[in-house]
């Protein structure tokens, strides 16, 4: 109890309006990309924070879209902080707006594996879902027309040899209620729930799962969070970008998502010119995102020569930079394909996406 008071007394006293901050990276046709965080605590259920801290988190960090999404089953604080499961997203809610973050209403489902924990967002009232079984808490969920989704399949806690789809999930799934999984939970990539994801017509989601105070992110670091490419900048975008999973994960330096997502993220974000001369050309990277690129050559026609200096480390494209490589055009070579993969462009389970540059 005094360890909570400490950081209530902390972290009530910080100033909620800090300067703005701010992510650049790129739209998608017909998108905006929003950047959102579906998976936090507050002292309502086991985090150590009031809500409207969360709130002034996500404005200093630059996001869109926040869920405050606390325990239904385990609230360690309850004897002190007496309230409904609403009470939380009752509190941020009023900051979010005035802030200009969108709040989606949340709580998590806090059960032993199978199923584990489950988090229900855009929903009404939390209260029907304290039930004691967990298929009436989900059903009482999807009955709100939430979106749910399975958190942190692969932690060790509740599954210490492997990250395993059970049965249960498969029932989930054939009713319609499971809908996505986190990919990464507080930085712990699943390549597993990738793979599901994909195969089972999931929506890939990414959260930070943050208890504890939010740290202070120097330049070009992060929260994990979810990029969800919607129509417009607002609640019902959001949930209509998730039901048709469009999303992508962004983790630390990694994207995470669907192919078709990642090339045109990479082509709004960097611009390419060629300039050939007779033996040689010229292929110019513009960066006009946030983002950081690395590029390793894959296979190639041997006359074209490129990266000839990246052997064991990537070549890197810095965020907002312009950078310039050299195409050597040997053996009468007058052209051709600069095929690399961008290593941190996730489109399948720990694999890059290829990429070609034609010359």
């Amino acid at each position: 109890m005094k360890k909570l008071l400490l950081f209530l007394a902390v972290y009530l006293t910080i100033p909620l309006f800090a300067q703005r901050g701010k992510i650049d990276i790129p739209n998608l046709k017909g998108y905006m990309t929003l950047k959102c965080d579906f998976h936090m605590h507050s002292v309502f259920s086991d985090g150590l924070v009031w809500p409207t801290v969360r709130v002034g988190e996500a404005y200093r960090e630059g996001l869109d879209a926040i869920s405050i999404t606390d325990h239904i089953e385990y609230r360690p604080h309850k004897d002190n902080i007496i309230a409904s499961h609403n009470r939380s997203g009752e509190i941020a809610q009023s900051t979010a707006k005035s802030m200009g973050i969108i709040y989606i209403k949340g709580s998590e489902i806090t059960r032993n594996m199978p199923p584990g924990h489950l988090n229900a967002i855009f929903l009404t009232d939390s209260e029907p879902l304290d039930k004691p079984e967990y298929m009436d808490a989900l059903l009482a969920a999807k009955a709100q027309n939430a979106f749910i989704f399975w958190n942190h399949p692969g932690w060790d806690a509740q599954q210490p040899d492997t990250t395993r789809w059970w049965p249960e999930h498969t029932k989930l799934l054939e009713q319609g209620i499971i809908q996505g999984i986190e990919i990464v939970n507080n930085g712990n990539y699943y390549p597993e729930a990738h793979r599901w994801c994909l195969e089972k017509k999931l929506t890939m989601i990414g959260n930070s799962d943050v208890h504890t105070p939010m740290q202070i992110f120097t330049s070009g670091q992060h929260r994990p969070m979810t990029l969800v490419f919607a129509s417009n900048a607002t609640s019902e975008a959001i949930h209509e970008a998730l039901k048709e999973r469009r999303t992508a994960v962004y983790n630390d330096e990694y994207i995470i998502g669907e192919e078709k997502y990642l090339k045109e993220l990479f082509e709004n974000a960097v611009e390419i010119t060629v300039s050939k001369a007779e033996n040689s050309a010229r292929v110019t990277f513009r960066n006009k995102s946030d983002l950081i690129f690395y590029l390793r050559k894959t296979s190639h026609d041997p006359r074209l020569v490129y990266f000839r200096n990246v052997t064991v480390a990537p070549y890197i494209i810095k965020p907002q930079s312009v950078q310039t490589i050299t195409v050597r055009l040997n053996n009468g070579a007058k052209g051709g394909d600069v095929n690399f993969r961008v290593e941190n462009f996730l489109v399948q389970p720990s694999q890059g996406m290829n990429y070609t540059v034609k010359i």
